[in-house]
């Protein structure tokens, strides 16, 4: 029997205190995404929003109350790194027969950083790539449930899958739902299939994903090598019984279900690798990072993306480059061509005009996590002491981050040590799309920027500066606002009308006649920086003059504060079942 060295016990305990840690977190969250299912049968909607944003903050407050209890239990200065590689060893080994590694793994990062005050250049004693494998974890309840229609007919099966659920809230009628959704099945592009397969089958994902008011059946149909994933919304109707929605087939479709600008899903997940896995079969083209975080794991979705980016800088060579758009007065902003995302450092001195400041800024890159973005806000990733090789930045950025925001970038040997930023999906900024849309594309763009402004308004949202350039177009051709500082609570801002004005040489003076406060907004005023482009102009104001005068706003108003919650639909209103013919 060998001798056991001083160093194991420690380390052997300061491992299962990280794990009891992440347990703690993941307990929790997993309680609270379960929840969701009571919530929708109950239709507690307003409790639902709440639930989405309080979970937000269940890793950080875990990983705070780790760091508070490794600092009292143990003496920690007295480690050094080789102390916290055993501590490393000793906690892969608890991991081994984890539901959850990869979480975990992201865990304990979180949880050293702070301890150590390491940056994510010193990553020698983090997880830098995963240690445990996710593959074939067993989950009880299994991933997804398995159904035949060999030997009960499609229609049947469907049934069973959708009862499987178990709400307590009857369906006003299912048979009439199902016939809709065989009949959208057999009408999909490709039409149906000339021959079944042995292995013809159903597969559904065990829970399922709850948003807003919906809850999102998942799953694919699966026939030989041919995989056929679907979405089917399971909403309330008018009488408060449930119905089936709608279908989504097509991937892109699909995908846009999962977009960033978009709340987090609430599921219950026994074994998260297992969902992202499938998900994965649905949607190729969202990377994991973005699943993790749509499932609100966001923490996990960090990890990803810099394991990713790590990756892809060793395997490219271009250059940092200052972003496309026009520069703006509070952010700096660059990119790497061949990634497509943007990082965003705040100035350190805000241009002219500008009345805020660093944490105001933050705060309304917090408030967007918060909120019901409707898919019409961007989702950011927040880093702190990024890491990124000098060599790969341009001398323009470089020149720009010394001069603008020399207090949020140091040199460390190699490297240059981004002190905060966020890390968002690249998009073309508005105002450079409409300079080369063709004039089908400028109706259609200027349509989905008044939309978008609607969309955020009855959300209880006010962008602030609502300037084209504030503003871009996803790859799927929806309007999405991006800039934040100067974003307030709809419900904080007072519209106005313009008074009439005293004489007429009030009116022709360059000064106002009328008092203006702090949050006053006059709609009115919008045309004159918004529309003197006559290309602009005209598709405005046929399909949005409305919000040029503040009755609009006044009713959005009334509407957040009597509690209404709006049906934001993250798919085409021709794919709901009640506008089929």
């Amino acid at each position: 029997m060998g001798v056991q060295k001083p160093l194991d016990r420690p380390a052997q305990a300061i491992a299962s205190v990280l794990l009891e840690g992440f347990d703690r977190h993941y307990r929790l969250f997993r309680a609270t995404s379960a929840r969701a299912k009571d919530r929708f049968e109950r239709g507690a909607w307003a409790e639902a929003q709440r639930a989405v944003q309080e979970r937000i903050r269940f890793y950080d407050e875990r990983v705070r109350e780790s760091v508070e209890r490794l600092g009292t239990e143990f003496d920690l200065d007295g480690m050094d790194a080789s102390a916290w590689q055993e501590v490393k060893l000793r906690y892969v080994g608890l991991l081994v027969d984890h539901a959850q590694p990869e979480l975990a793994e992201t865990f304990f990062n979180s949880v050293l950083m702070r301890v150590l005050r390491r940056t994510y250049y010193d990553n020698d004693l983090i997880f830098v790539r995963a240690a445990i494998s996710t593959e074939y974890i067993d989950s009880d309840p299994p991933i997804y449930r398995s159904y035949y229609p060999h030997d009960d007919g499609l229609t049947d099966c469907l049934a069973r899958a959708f009862l499987d659920f178990g709400w307590r809230r009857p369906f006003a009628d299912l048979e009439r739902d199902l016939d809709q959704l065989v009949a959208a099945l057999r009408e999909r592009p490709g039409g149906p299939w000339a021959h079944l397969e042995p292995n013809f089958q159903v597969r559904v994902l065990s829970s399922a994903f709850y948003r807003n008011k919906a809850a999102y059946v998942l799953g694919t149909i699966e026939n030989g090598y041919d995989v056929l994933p679907f979405v089917v919304p399971v909403l309330h109707d008018e009488a408060g019984e449930l119905a089936l929605d709608g279908v989504v087939l097509d991937p892109d479709q699909i995908n846009v279900l999962f977009s960033l600008s978009r709340a987090y899903f609430m599921v219950d997940m026994p074994v998260p690798s297992g969902y992202v896995y499938f998900l994965r079969r649905m949607i190729p083209a969202r990377a994991r990072a973005e699943l993790y975080t749509m499932l609100g794991l966001g923490g996990q979705g960090k990890t990803l993306f810099y394991r990713d980016l790590r990756q892809h800088l060793h395997h490219s060579e271009d250059a940092f480059v200052e972003a496309p758009g026009i520069p703006g007065q509070v952010m700096l902003v660059f990119t790497l061509p061949s990634y497509p995302y943007v990082f965003k450092v705040i100035k350190d001195v805000f241009g002219p005009g500008k009345d805020t400041d660093r944490a105001t800024v933050r705060s309304k890159f917090a408030l967007v996590k918060h909120v019901d973005r409707v898919g019409r806000m961007a989702d950011a990733l927040e880093f702190t002491d990024l890491a990124l090789p000098r060599e790969r930045f341009s001398p323009e950025v470089l020149e720009q981050l010394a001069a603008l925001a020399p207090s949020m970038v140091t040199d460390e040997r190699d490297s240059l040590i981004v002190r905060h930023c966020y890390v968002e999906r690249r998009m073309i900024p508005l105002n450079v799309y409409l300079d080369r849309a063709t004039p089908e594309e400028l109706e259609l763009v200027v349509l989905e920027y008044g939309n978008a402004i609607r969309d955020l308004a009855i959300a209880n949202i006010f962008p602030g500066d609502l300037l084209w350039r504030n503003f871009g177009v996803t790859r799927d051709g929806r309007v999405v606002f991006y800039d934040y500082d100067e974003l307030e609570y709809l419900t904080d801002v007072t519209f106005r009308r313009i008074p009439p004005p005293p004489n007429p040489e009030a009116e022709l003076s360059g000064e106002p006649w009328y008092g203006v406060r702090r949050n006053d907004v006059f709609p009115e005023e919008f045309a004159t920086f918004l529309l003197g482009d006559p290309r602009l102009r005209e598709p405005f104001l046929r399909h949005h003059a409305e919000l040029l005068a503040p009755e609009f706003w006044w009713d959005c108003q009334r509407r957040v504060e009597a509690g209404e919650l709006v049906d934001f639909f993250p798919y085409p209103e021709s794919l709901r079942f009640r506008n089929r013919g």
